[in-house]
């Protein structure tokens, strides 16, 4: 066992008492939920498939989630899913979108013994880590279980590839132990072969080939009955962003007075925080006000309502949010300036003029004002947008056919 991984058993193993408290804390809070809280200690809620190899794929939380969905629907027939993730709200997205060879669990905390309960109860035949989600107690028992591992739409942000570069003495077991790394972009293979992995597949963004988000028509064509005049949504937001999609809208208000904008929160919980009408009350939108679209798994429907969408955490210092979802509904997109996380969908978006940049309440307004003006050339830019975005359908199928390769 390396120092590093030592080190990580040590700290995992003193800090169980203190994760408890955090747990229970979190369930109070709406972060976890009560009855499936042992989970978060590997103690498992649901048996172990007989029969078909059993794949677990563990995706941090929603996007990562979405990301993964086609791929569990190309192992159908070949093998048994488990799904582990770690957020109350993709939770909620795996007991709607998965199918039936297919189940969830929340990911253990990183405690040894807590893992060990884990691997005992599942003993997967190969285990799928999405993006750069590293937990080393849970990678060393792993592989001390003889389950190999592979790391897919593998992402490293600059700032995480210099902290991680810091520690490739001792960084084997974390980064070396993957049997493949397939990542999102040229850029990322260039960072995990500075590390040393064998194995790098440069195949495309598995988020590219994700499907497309769901819509009820049925409530589409409500919605769209009761908005008359123009509607634009701004999607994935977090505080400090709402404040500056609404007073853009009231700035658009003096071209447009029956505007409808649509603010769809990051986390749709948050909905409580506004004094506006709100989805999640069955309120409907009103001409000429914000309107609060804060209900999980909806996203998709405001997509298809919208002729174009400003796309958040951009605009705070959170690093963007995943442009492939609107651009694959035919939806060109708005950002601000901190898209650090999603540097390449934008390059994409705005190589083909389906991409505005703005960086306050002024110029977001203004970038509304020229698409909600010119539909024709907002309509343009979504089949760009669209364009640029095909071509990785297959990409599902040939990852589902590495990992049963290499599953024992």
């Amino acid at each position: 066992m390396s120092i590093m991984s030592s080190a990580a058993s040590l700290t995992g193993t003193c800090a169980a008492p203190v994760l408890r408290t955090m747990l229970n804390r979190r369930v109070r809070q709406g972060k976890e939920i009560a009855d499936r809280l042992a989970e978060r200690r590997g103690i498992a809620s649901l048996p172990r498939p007989a029969g078909q190899k059993l794949i677990w794929i563990h995706a941090a939380s929603v996007g990562e989630t979405m990301s993964v969905l086609a791929l569990i629907d190309a192992l159908a027939g070949q093998a048994q899913v488990l799904l582990t993730t770690g957020t109350v709200t993709s939770a909620k997205i795996a007991a709607e979108r998965l199918p039936a060879h297919a189940r969830h669990q929340f990911v253990p905390l990183d405690v040894p013994a807590w893992a060990k309960n884990f691997l005992r109860h599942w003993r997967p035949d190969a285990a799928v880590f999405v993006e750069s989600e590293i937990w080393p107690n849970l990678l060393r028992l792993t592989d001390s279980h003889g389950i190999p591992r592979l790391l897919i739409n593998a992402s490293f942000s600059a700032r995480s590839a210099a902290r991680w570069q810091k520690f490739l003495p001792h960084a084997g077991i974390l980064i070396y132990g993957f049997r493949y790394v397939h990542v999102q972009s040229r850029q990322d293979a260039e960072v995990f072969k500075k590390f040393g992995n064998a194995g790098i597949l440069e195949w495309g963004n598995l988020k590219y080939a994700a499907p497309a988000l769901p819509c009820d028509a049925e409530r589409l064509d409500e919605l769209q009955g009761q908005i008359h005049g123009p509607v634009w949504l701004a999607a994935s937001t977090h505080a400090g962003e709402e404040e500056m999609v609404i007073e853009a809208h009231q700035i658009l208000l003096a071209n447009f007075p029956t505007l409808v904008t649509i603010i769809a929160p990051r986390h749709p919980e948050r909905g409580a925080e506004f004094l506006l009408p709100r989805r999640s009350l069955g309120q409907p939108p009103l001409p000429g006000q914000v309107y609060v679209a804060d209900t999980l798994g909806e996203l998709g429907l405001f997509y298809r309502l919208a002729p174009f969408a400003f796309i958040g955490g951009s605009l705070v210092p959170i690093g963007g949010h995943n442009l492939a979802e609107a651009a694959r509904l035919n939806i060109p997109v708005i950002t601000g300036p901190f898209t650090e996380n999603i540097a390449e969908q934008a390059e994409i978006l705005r190589a083909c003029g389906a991409l505005m940049e703005v960086r306050d309440a002024g110029s977001l307004a203004a970038a509304v004002t020229a698409w909600l003006q010119n539909p024709d050339a907002a309509a343009q830019a979504g089949e760009a947008a669209k364009t640029a975005f095909a071509g990785l359908e297959a990409l599902p199928q040939k990852l589902a056919d590495l990992i049963l390769r290499i599953a024992l």
